[in-house]
């Protein structure tokens, strides 16, 4: 009884026209290319971000660093030579210990960091990366403020940040 049944059902559908096929394909098709789409976007608004986010980090650790040290110094010395100002030397006393900083641009386009403590080299090590250009004003302190431009491109995203640091008194 029961395949009576199904042979009356299979016998009375008649199956899908070449018009629906084309249809259901057409539908498919648009479902397909807005999600490969919507997975592109995503993949390179994440690979944007994520570069524009590294040009934002190196150019906030040059300004830590350098902001770090230009706070201590007594005294800040540019390369007037170079338009850009590097190498920046710092200096300080601080217990009959001589401190020394220095700062220098390589041409990997890295701002390197050399510490001396008495004329001994302690440390030296990179601060920053991918920078296009790191800037000193000409004159140190000028207009009572030590202003130095910092700019990084990673990936085509680039982060520029202008640091102005009021040197501490007595320097």
């Amino acid at each position: 009884m029961k395949t009576e049944r199904l042979r009356l059902i299979h016998n009375n559908q008649r199956g899908i026209t070449l018009v629906e096929l084309m249809i259901a394909i057409a539908l498919f098709g648009l479902v397909a290319g807005a999600l490969t789409m919507t997975f592109a976007h995503v993949f390179t608004a994440s690979t944007r971000t994520s570069a524009h986010m590294t040009a934002v980090r190196q150019v906030q650790s040059a300004g830590y660093w350098v902001s770090r040290d230009a706070l201590q110094a007594q005294h800040v010395v540019p390369d007037e030579t170079e338009t850009s100002g590097f190498p920046l030397t710092l200096s300080w006393e601080w217990d009959d210990v001589e401190y020394k900083v220095i700062y220098t641009v390589t041409a990997d386009n890295e701002l390197r960091r050399t510490r001396s403590v008495d004329e001994v080299v302690t440390d030296t090590g990179i601060v920053a990366q991918f920078l296009d250009s790191v800037q000193i004003e000409p004159m140190p302190y000028y207009r009572g403020k030590l202003t130095f431009t910092v700019v990084a491109t990673v990936g085509g995203q680039t982060e520029q940040r202008v640091y102005e640091l009021i040197p501490r008194p007595g320097s």
